[in-house]
């Protein structure tokens, strides 16, 4: 265009009406703010107003003053209730069958929640709301975590302005082995003394609601603050857990009728409840606490120290949150939902563990010598040297008075805690107990009817999938139930069905030859049992046959289909993946490798890590590492000779080799399996063996944890002496080039099945 017909083209537009710019959503100047926070893995009675002595003053000030909801259900594992309460829409339709550890291909477990799913932070920030989030997400497949993912299912792209904290579905709150903020992986290498993951989410959150409040001063904010706590391993800080010392000496019999009888008193649970008896109380998973030594009883209170501490910290972050807004004049025009995404969990066994990941991959069985738990001084549990998880006993206690624990369909995994707030309510809601039912999906539609907002019709030019929620808005007026309720719950084939006071449930998936609706059924009144003590199944046969064909319904309207009979639908992964384990390079000093992304390279298969580098002889560092406190290894130079430095689940394996000659070397640290889940471990150049550690457990399941990083040892060290010595042990002293992985054969151990995507689906059985 030339000047004359740019300067034309400026008065030809500049003689016309002023121009109509797209209108920018507006709320409601009166709107709340709204604030979700949702605690990972919290059992029903862990919180203060639900019965428990762990103090809660801050979550205890939520529930006088707003509602506590008595009769809430979740699903039984914590993305599909993520997915449910951002939707609305049941857990399989939001595509969470599982949780974000799996790919089967299935409509109900593609582990992304679907593109005509509005999120209620897509359909906030529509209606004019800033949008924030903070915490754990695992609302996005592993596989595409790392770097170079597709992003189209991460916090910013379904909604969120900002977003800080980790994607994935745990992670060390002493040393987070990933955090991200906003798309990008942030580029932070070591963490300082005394950082701890809870108290910088709370940071964040308050500093996204200030920087929001400096540039606009009326517009109303959602902030959906998601813990990492209480899910393990579960860590606390060495004053926090202090409080608790000496609580839990009387054991969990004893907490557990303490918390019953409290419920009782709060009105939390009707007087005719009863505690299940031991048939029925699992108790063959947990030892009587007289029955122990006194030395397990020591090891297992401080287990729950720690968990309290942990819950106590939690109420810390609220505190902080309604502190804040009180100092800006928010706190009574702001809706404060907290809740949990499942029940207690009982992963840890019924000793409990200081090494987490020991037990956490899903192989079926594994070696008799295997240990589960790596012994250590029991006050390090909860700190930043140890990845621990209570046991079942402290779980039972945490879901008291329900029966089982998260994964379940019976009440101890969906029926979780529910209290909301919000001080300058309508007149006509009224804060008190509720005990109507209520679901995770309930919830997105309620706060939009709070809020005024609508739901968007519309998603990326497609119709937005109708809730399956409704808003319980009703429920908070305290008017009388109207309707009916049914709700069906799925968890690895476990099943079960809410129908107004009736509860289904089949603990244990069908053979594929019994069909959807068969198997082992069982019946309770919630009503009159709300603890499923007496199985109504013998005497009420029909009930239970027609009750089974209503779930069968249910799950193939929901997408609940093919149940997990085998154990196939969580092992088949999509030959997409196949690419994530080509032999990799890597440079030095770069972030870490996401965790998935170098799981791929090593986990349940030999392996060679290829070395070029120079040294000089004041060589010093990491060369690679992978892993942290929870299990890994080290390739490092300490005064000048190479050293390894295996951790396998907690207990530490070192050699040495002589020193090397200054100069170019290429040198090979090979993994090698040998029998029952073992690796043999060498260091060599040029065919001759610089050191060598024989036989060690390999490291599968999450762990290694903490993703590979080269020239230094990010986050949780694997090696703790050389991080009190060095910190994150920075390689200096020569130039390290690269570092080749180069994966091998796979385990025979590996459950692993590839899909061929070229092929269709096996066909669903019925």
């Amino acid at each position: 265009m030339s000047t004359t017909d740019f300067h034309g083209h400026i008065s030809e537009f500049a003689s016309d009406s002023t121009p109509s710019w797209p209108e920018k959503p507006q709320a409601d100047p009166d709107a709340p703010n709204v604030i979700v926070m949702l605690v990972d893995d919290l059992g029903f009675s862990d919180l203060g107003p639900y019965g428990s002595e762990i103090d809660t003053p801050n979550i205890d000030r939520l529930a006088h003053s707003g509602w506590t909801f008595t009769n809430y259900r979740t699903a039984p594992m914590c993305s599909p209730a993520r997915a449910s309460l951002m939707t609305g829409l049941n857990p399989h339709r939001a595509g969470f069958g599982f949780v974000a550890h799996a790919d089967p291909g299935y409509p109900g477990f593609t582990c992304e929640i679907p593109d005509n799913a509005p999120t209620l932070a897509e359909s906030l920030r529509a209606g004019g709301y800033a949008t924030f989030m903070v915490g754990k997400w695992h609302l996005t497949l592993e596989s595409r975590l790392h770097d170079a993912a597709e992003k189209s299912s991460w916090p910013l792209q379904r909604g969120f302005e900002s977003y800080f904290g980790s994607m994935d579905g745990f992670t060390s709150v002493h040393h987070p082995h990933r955090l991200v903020r906003d798309n990008s992986v942030m580029d932070r290498r070591e963490f300082p003394a005394g950082y701890f993951l809870t108290d910088e989410l709370t940071d964040e959150a308050v500093a996204m609601i200030d920087r929001l409040r400096a540039n606009d001063s009326d517009k109303p904010f959602f902030l959906y603050y998601a813990h990492t706590a209480v899910h393990g391993p579960i860590q606390a800080k060495a004053d926090d857990i202090a409080k608790f010392e000496g609580r839990y000496a009387a054991g969990w019999n004893v907490l557990r009728q303490k918390r019953f009888d409290r419920q009782k008193e709060l009105g939390i649970i009707p007087d005719h409840a009863r505690l299940p008896g031991k048939a029925l109380d699992d108790s063959n998973q947990i030892p009587s606490w007289d029955s122990l030594s006194d030395e397990d009883r020591a090891l297992f209170a401080k287990h729950m120290e720690v968990y309290a501490a942990s819950v106590n910290e939690v109420d810390q972050s609220v505190g902080r949150l309604l502190n804040h807004l009180e100092e800006l004049g928010e706190a009574e025009n702001t809706i404060i939902v907290l809740a949990s995404d499942n029940g207690g969990s009982a992963e840890a066994g019924p000793q409990g563990t200081r090494s987490y990941f020991s037990q956490f991959g899903s192989l079926g069985t594994l070696p008799e010598d295997w240990i589960t738990d790596v012994p250590r001084d029991p006050d390090l549990i909860g700190s930043a040297r140890v990845f621990s998880q209570y046991p079942t006993g402290w779980a039972r206690v945490s879901n008291t008075p329900y029966r089982s624990f998260k994964s379940s369909t019976y009440e101890g995994g969906v029926h979780s805690p529910l209290i909301v707030s919000w001080p300058k309510a309508p007149e006509d809601l009224q804060p008190g107990l509720r005990h109507d039912f209520v679901f995770v999906s309930d919830l997105a539609p309620t706060l939009l009817e709070l809020t005024g907002v609508e739901p968007l019709a519309q998603r990326q030019g497609k119709t937005a999938e109708a809730m399956d929620g409704r808003s319980r808005t009703d429920v908070m007026r305290n008017r009388p139930h109207s309707g009916r309720h049914t709700q069906y719950f799925e968890c690895m084939g476990r099943r079960g069905l809410i129908h107004d006071s009736l509860k289904l449930v089949s603990p244990r998936p069908p053979f594929k030859w019994q069909g959807a609706a068969g198997g082992d059924w069982e019946l309770y009144n919630l009503d009159s049992d709300p603890t499923e003590t007496h199985d109504l199944a013998d005497e009420r046969e029909s009930e239970v046959r027609g009750l089974a064909e209503q779930w069968r319904a249910e799950a193939w309207e929901n997408k609940v289909f093919p149940l997990d009979d085998n154990g196939s639908l969580l092992s088949t992964r999509p030959s997409s993946e196949n690419s994530l384990s080509r032999p990799l390079t890597l440079r030095p000093f770069g972030t870490a490798l996401e965790r998935f992304r170098s799981s791929k390279l090593t986990v349940l298969r030999s392996f060679d890590i290829d070395i070029s580098l120079e040294t000089t002889d004041d060589v010093q560092g990491a060369v690679v590492a992978h892993g942290d406190q929870g299990g890994g290894y080290l390739l490092s130079f300490e005064s000048g000779r190479p050293l390894i430095s295996y951790n396998a689940y907690g207990h530490l394996s070192r050699v040495q080799a002589t020193a090397i000659s200054t100069g170019s070397h290429r040198l090979c640290l090979n993994f090698t399996e040998v029998k029952d889940l073992q690796w043999t471990i060498t260091l060599a150049e040029d065919g001759v063996e610089l050191a060598r550690i024989d036989a060690v457990p390999m490291l599968f399941g999450m762990a290694p944890f903490t993703g590979i990083s080269v020239g230094y040892d990010y986050g949780s060290p694997v090696d703790w002496d050389l991080f009190e010595e060095y910190g994150a042990n920075w390689f200096t002293g020569g130039i390290l080039d690269s570092v080749t992985y180069v994966p091998g054969k796979r385990s025979h151990h590996d459950p692993t099945i590839i899909a061929d995507l070229t092929k269709p689906l096996e066909n669903l059985v019925d």
